[in-house]
């Protein structure tokens, strides 16, 4: 199991990179209207109580690391369900389960933000 602090030092992490990124993708570009990311990140500082960690790019990637390898087996345990699923549905239900997916993946490309310009 994962220590506290690990898990604290995790959702920090996700916090921050989730800032990030909303910054970059934000309506106003980089940084926000007035491109000030320094004031929003304080901002998030304040209102979360954040302490001000050096940032450490070992355990950054360390806590990466860990993160992609739990979303591979998350992965893996979502294949291996859905293939003993099927094993006892029927065709009817096969077909039935085909169809809600392709629906699902229908609605899901359609509230996609569209693909950047190929360079």
């Amino acid at each position: 199991m994962k220590s506290t602090r690990t898990r604290i030092l995790t959702i920090g992490a996700a916090v921050m990179l989730a800032v990030a990124i909303a910054a970059a993708q934000g309506p106003h570009g980089p940084g926000g209207p007035d491109g000030d990311f320094g004031h929003m990140l304080g901002f998030f500082t304040d209102y979360l109580d954040l302490s001000s960690a050096p940032f450490d790019e070992t355990k950054t990637r360390a806590l990466a690391t860990a993160n992609s390898q739990t979303q591979i087996e998350l992965e893996v345990q979502h294949a291996r369900i859905k293939a003993e699923m099927m094993q006892v549905l029927t065709a009817d239900q096969k077909t039935k389960l085909a169809n809600f997916e392709a629906k699902r993946e229908a609605r899901m490309k359609q509230k996609a933000p569209p693909a950047p310009p190929a360079d």
